[in-house]
């Protein structure tokens, strides 16, 4: 049932089963994210994370596409995707990033959405996942490693009981 917390400590585990059991995980996570985002179309997602790569990572490459994707369905294996497609156009080779962002996301608090688009931004310019790839996920969003949690949180409740944002 903890699918998402897998690599957590059992202790943390236990208390957050006690949560799910008491029906209390809800009311903790509406208490520390009381409204969801407005970045709902696409437009709007790629003006938010031009917004956050232009305040963080001006050097870095250019993204072509940024879009709510609905092909990514199972959130255990992506939240969203960085690509970087090459196509021959005239003769060329013309390499482009594209950001997916899970369809998922449409209707959460924005500071879910943050951490995903923190996320895949930081594959700008670290590929691995690795301590450089974290740091650079601080700089853009002191708070990624609790927002990461909170996520999975989020995601455990949405799997045992259903959508929490609905309005």
């Amino acid at each position: 049932m903890l699918k998402y917390l897998n690599g957590y400590d059992a202790k943390l585990q236990d208390q957050i089963q006690t949560l799910i059991e008491q029906d209390k995980l809800g009311e903790h996570l509406l208490s520390r994210y009381k409204e969801t985002h407005s970045y709902t179309s696409d437009k709007n997602l790629y003006n938010y994370v031009m917004g956050l790569k232009n305040e963080h990572m001006k050097s870095s490459p250019p993204i072509a596409k940024i879009v709510y994707d609905t092909k990514i369905r199972d959130v255990r294996a992506a939240l969203g995707t960085h690509t970087f497609v090459s196509r021959v156009q005239g003769g060329k080779l013309k390499a482009k990033n594209e950001i997916r962002i899970s369809h998922v996301f449409k209707n959460v608090p924005e500071a879910f959405l943050k951490m995903i688009v923190t996320h895949e931004l930081a594959h700008l310019k670290v590929k691995e996942h690795n301590k450089a790839f974290y740091k650079l996920c601080t700089h853009i969003e002191p708070d990624y490693h609790q927002l990461e949690f909170d996520l999975r949180l989020y995601l455990t409740y949405k799997d045992v009981f259903g959508e929490l944002y609905n309005f």
